[in-house]
């Protein structure tokens, strides 16, 4: 197995796509692509139909996927505020790959049976496949194509991003193969002598304790243990430091606890969800989430600093449980809120992997929302950075 990829700033797609291509292909060193994908900047949405044929000349009929993006990732450098292609290719021995497209009115319901979702995808869940998934935001629901994979292919890592060269709709484009496509969702179904394992890093870092749910409605928690939520909001403000206080008015948020056997948390634990409202007679607060009565939720605060260190804490404990084995390749999936806007300069995530985990051609590109696990469930998560790395089941023998 191996992954190559590589990205241009050039003015000119036809110049782009042909620089990144011809050193993706270097980089493969003469192995034949069976998978491509490709992420291309609003700067060219003039040419955006002629994307299809330009990475056909140069990759031939492997299955091609990509999307409209507000910022590319290729090569291991992020791409921000100008033109922008990231190309990446992998050769996948023993791999089937299949790319498939959705739309809103071809979803299965929720009534439906698994078998639907296969039939939609092109892919069996008997051979546990994996899926990059890549949805247009205004015409398609990603929440349910999420729910749909996650009741179908249980075992299955789902991972990808929210298209983001648009602003409304209509204006992002899909690319499937030989196609251009202005709605619903293109993905990969990758299954055989393949393992996925994602990071996930949302971003936050928690502020007191963790504390069992008493009374909710929906979104809506009411009690934490015996007391209401801003009842403990306004306990954290009054102990804390000068720069927490700032990020208690500002950045907010509420963490879950997602997996209910667990009863030591620590980064990569909690689904980091917006507050999004306060019952000011009550101190209920509401967030961007159902809660259960018994979930274990902790207050988190969000800037630059507890982004580093949150990806950090989670590439850490990926390094832990691995080791010393490097993945062959690895996609990045990054909110376009981070980035250059949040750290101040380019390559903050892309140089902090390759630091931590391997100097790997890291590719992908600014979404509008990203894609990625929390314990076994798939969400559609903000402000965060989702990897998935990428090996073969079996370690393939030393030269």
């Amino acid at each position: 197995m191996r992954w190559a990829s590589s990205v241009s700033d050039a003015a000119s797609l036809t110049q782009a796509v042909q620089f990144a291509s011809e050193q993706t292909l270097e980089n493969l060193e003469g192995e034949r692509a069976d998978a491509v994908l490709a992420f291309i900047s609003a700067h060219h949405a003039p040419s955006y139909l002629t994307m299809p044929e330009l990475v056909r000349s140069a990759f031939g009929n492997a299955p091609f996927i990509g999307c409209a993006a507000g910022g590319v990732i290729g090569g291991g450098h992020e791409v921000e505020n100008r033109p922008g292609v990231a190309i990446v290719a992998a050769h996948l021995p023993g791999v089937r790959v299949n790319a498939f497209y959705l739309t809103q009115d071809s979803l299965p319901n929720a009534d439906a049976s698994p078998n639907a979702w296969e039939d939609a995808v092109g892919a069996s869940a008997a051979e546990n496949p994996h899926f990059v998934l890549l949805p247009d935001p205004f015409s398609i629901n990603a929440e349910a194509v999420i729910a749909g994979l996650d009741f179908a292919f249980p075992g299955s890592v789902k991972i990808g991003g929210l298209a983001s060269g648009g602003r409304q709709a209509g204006e992002n484009t899909l690319f499937l193969n030989d196609r251009s496509i202005r709605r619903g969702a293109v993905g990969l179904a990758l299954s055989g002598d393949l393992t996925v394992e994602t990071v996930v890093a949302q971003g936050c870092r928690p502020i007191g304790r963790p504390m069992v749910v008493t009374e909710c409605d929906r979104n809506l928690i009411r009690r934490v243990g015996d007391k209401a939520p801003m009842e403990v909001v306004r306990e954290l403000f009054e102990a804390a430091h000068e720069r927490d206080r700032r990020l208690i008015r500002r950045s907010l948020h509420v963490g879950i606890v997602m997996d209910p056997l667990s009863d030591t948390f620590s980064a990569g634990d909690f689904l980091i969800r917006n507050v999004i409202g306060v019952e000011e007679q009550t101190g209920a607060v509401a967030i961007s989430e159902i809660v259960r009565e018994g979930q274990v939720v902790q207050f988190h605060v969000r800037d630059a600093a507890t982004a580093t260190e949150d990806l950090s804490q989670v590439l850490e404990r990926y390094v832990f449980r691995h080791g010393r084995r490097r993945p062959s390749g690895a996609l990045l999936f990054s909110c376009l809120g981070r980035g250059q806007y949040l750290f101040g300069a380019p390559d903050h995530d892309t140089e902090l992997f390759q630091s931590m985990v391997a100097p790997l051609p890291l590719a992908g590109f600014f979404c509008n929302g990203e894609i990625g696990p929390v314990g076994n469930t798939t969400f559609l998560h903000g402000y965060t950075s989702s990897f998935a790395l990428f090996s073969p089941r079996q370690p393939e023998p030393a030269a």
